[in-house]
């Protein structure tokens, strides 16, 4: 973790691990970064910036990420007593986040509890690669999920909701079915009863996302030309943030509401940020101590 003295928000910073020792590595480096950068749904982790230390090609070694901090992952979550009305709700925003993705052909291949990161509210992210902060032993959920104005009268009224068990059963059956055929779909997993409550078209029926790089799993380079396009990404980030076209971040991005892309941290400048560790609660006020994590959520 790290803290953005320019945005003034806490971010996580991920170094791609030698990403010109080979090919491979070289190849997932700039597929990471493209999908990134098109990426734009508010369950996808989201791009904040991209910036190398090294100021010319030929000197062109590391590659950092910034993006959104979150308070816990799943690893951490799936230990809690959840009630259905919490695990409805975590499910149902990761299938819009899986959905969003499969929408432009885009396969996770390792979606696991670690690289599915929450915050106290409920709000779900799906992470690419492992962004995911572990270090956090005071993590605990509000007694509330996130402000939904559309949501079930009996639940915005306080009038609880209907702990089904049979229906988590039933759809994780259909979920778990051997045969993709036979197997039930992200569009019929929305629509299914355990979580049709929380259905909204904005986000379950989102845009696909644009992937401008129509040949980015043909592509086939040696490492100098992987490192050449790698480093021309970072450097259209750079350009795009200048000129205030870096692409929106959803609406609940981590960014603070008057921050625009021109305040983003240089590409070639890593004094903004600060890498000492800040832990969640230190920041956030809705984690408190003293709320019990298995309050109603209202």
């Amino acid at each position: 973790a790290a803290f953005d003295t320019v945005l003034g928000i806490n971010v996580a910073v991920k170094k791609l691990s030698r990403p010109f020792q080979n090919q491979t590595h070289a190849k997932r480096a700039y597929r990471e970064l493209v999908l990134l950068k098109c990426v734009n749904h508010k369950n996808i982790i989201s791009l904040l910036n991209v910036f190398t230390p090294q100021k010319t090609l030929e000197e062109f070694q590391d590659v950092y990420l910034v993006m959104e901090l979150m308070d816990a992952n799943l690893c951490q979550v799936i230990h809690m007593e959840l009630d259905h009305e919490r695990m409805s709700y975590l499910l149902y925003q990761m299938l819009c986040g899986i959905k969003h993705l499969h929408s432009a052909g885009i396969i996770h291949r390792d979606l696991k509890p670690s690289n599915i990161v929450v915050k106290s509210d409920c709000t779900l992210k799906i992470l690419d690669f492992g962004l995911a902060r572990t270090a956090c032993t005071n993590f605990m959920m509000t007694p509330y999920v996130v402000t939904r104005y559309y949501r079930a009268p009996e639940v915005i009224l306080g009038m609880g909701y209907k702990e089904n068990a049979s229906q988590a059963r039933d759809l994780l059956s259909k979920m778990l079915v051997i045969d993709p055929d036979k197997r039930i779909s992200v569009d019929e997993a929305l629509r299914h009863p355990y979580i049709t409550v929380w259905y909204d078209p904005a986000e379950a029926e989102a845009p696909p996302p644009q992937i401008y790089d129509a040949q980015l799993e043909e592509r086939e380079h040696a490492i100098e030309e992987w490192k050449e396009l790698i480093y021309k990404e970072v450097m259209d980030w750079e350009e795009r943030s200048k000129n205030g076209v870096v692409k929106d971040q959803p609406s609940d991005a981590a960014v603070s509401s008057n921050a625009t892309p021109s305040q983003s941290s240089s590409i070639n400048d890593i004094s903004s940020m600060s890498t000492e560790q800040t832990l969640a609660s230190d920041t956030d006020s809705s984690l408190d101590a003293s709320t019990g994590p298995l309050e109603g959520c209202r």
